[in-house]
């Protein structure tokens, strides 16, 4: 594997799904992940198979479906669950158990009511539990982003050396800035002897809107995994955005880092699990949002009408979105207005713009947006009265 590929280790369907409303069952859970194979990730996490017989049975189809994308389990520092989801991911041909266990101090004394001593030997065991089942073992030190440094780095030695191939490092509560998150992801690579036998995950929280800055903070650190959802579903404010990290990694190249995502599949993606997850994206979603390639200001859209790139460092069609749009409001001008005319068919010369330009301001302040019918509307009544004249 090249060193600059970063893997997308995709949690829609187990992360995203615990959104309340969110809930999936297993036919569109399986259809969801054969899509996320198709976009081209690396890694499905397909649920938490201990949780409840249908998380299990969902688990166990998309196992044996999936045929060349990794399918992940996730289970607790606990031998029952690790051995529930080994039991789920038999039939794949790509098995990963994700396991782990809290490393903070507000979860070491407030949750498990322990030392750091025991949870360093319950995270070892788990890992040596899984590799029981599987060649392939995540381990996650949950609130890794509130977890002292010093402590966090004897953790991931210990795990690696107990067979751990990939240690996720979660800002759990969406805690950390970009810099601190960076700077706890190069600790570790310096600090951690055995580091390069292991990939470092980067699974960031929004709760202070910094899941995609912290999660791109992390690769330039080091990290070679994200994980993250479509739309950046998930618990509370939500996870990383897949959409973001991927065009971010594509759009600066500088940096040297790709992604195998067909990006041209993000928008068709996005809207199908806003469908099947009944979550609205919201119209100035970052990508996929409706808003995302619409200019509305005068200003802007004289800009964008000359040369696209003044406006827009993404190509539309590039991430699978409609073609770019020129929205008409009052804040519009006289060469958007021009251009709108144009696609209806009205050929209009500046004088004959500056005219009607007076009465798409009377219309635009009466209503949000003006619409094609509005200006038919208006091209046709001006053309009338100019004939007659």
């Amino acid at each position: 594997m090249s060193e600059g590929k970063v893997r997308i280790f995709d949690t829609t369907l187990r992360d995203g799904e615990q959104v309340p409303g969110c809930k999936l069952n297993t036919g569109e859970k399986l259809m969801l992940a054969l899509q996320l194979e198709e976009l081209g990730v690396d890694i499905i996490e397909a649920g938490f198979p201990i949780s409840s017989p249908g998380d299990f049975e969902s688990v166990s189809q998309i196992a044996k479906a999936i045929k060349h994308t990794t399918v992940c389990g996730l289970s607790r520092a606990v031998q029952k669950d690790i051995e529930v989801a080994a039991a789920a991911l038999k039939g794949a041909v790509r098995p990963r158990i994700h396991t782990g266990i809290g490393t903070s101090d507000y979860h070491i004394k407030s949750k498990f009511n322990s030392t750091r001593e025991d949870i360093l030997e319950r995270a070892v065991q788990c890992v040596k539990w899984a590799r029981n089942f599987t060649d392939d073992v995540e381990f996650y030190a949950e609130d890794a982003g509130r977890t002292d440094n010093d402590y966090l780095a004897m953790v991931i030695e210990a795990v690696i050396k107990a067979g751990a191939t990939t240690v996720n490092i979660p800002d759990t509560t969406g805690y950390c800035l970009p810099y601190q998150y960076g700077e706890k992801i190069a600790y570790l690579v310096n600090n951690v002897p055995n580091i390069d036998k292991a990939f470092i995950s980067c699974h960031c929280h929004n709760d202070l809107g910094l899941a995609t800055a912290n999660s791109i903070a992390g690769v330039i650190a080091g990290a070679r995994q994200i994980e993250c959802t479509i739309n950046g579903l998930g618990e509370r404010a939500g996870n990383t955005s897949l959409e973001e990290v991927v065009m971010i990694l594509k759009q600066h190249k500088h940096l040297g880092l790709y992604t195998d995502i067909k990006t041209e599949q993000l928008n068709p993606l996005s809207r199908l699990v806003s469908d099947t997850m009944r979550m609205p994206v919201q119209p100035n979603k970052a990508i996929v949002g409706s808003n995302a390639f619409s200019h509305s200001s005068g200003i802007h859209q004289d800009g964008f009408l000359k040369d696209a790139l003044t406006y827009e460092i993404i190509n539309p069609e590039e991430v699978g979105a409609d073609s770019s749009k020129i929205v008409l409001t009052a804040r519009s001008g006289r060469s958007a207005l021009a251009y709108r005319f144009q696609k209806l068919g009205f050929q209009f010369d500046r004088n004959d713009v500056d005219v009607l330009y007076k009465e798409f301001l009377n219309v635009a302040d009466s209503k949000k947006e003006v619409e094609d019918t509005d200006l038919s509307k208006m091209a046709t009544e001006y053309q009338q009265q100019t004939a007659v004249a």
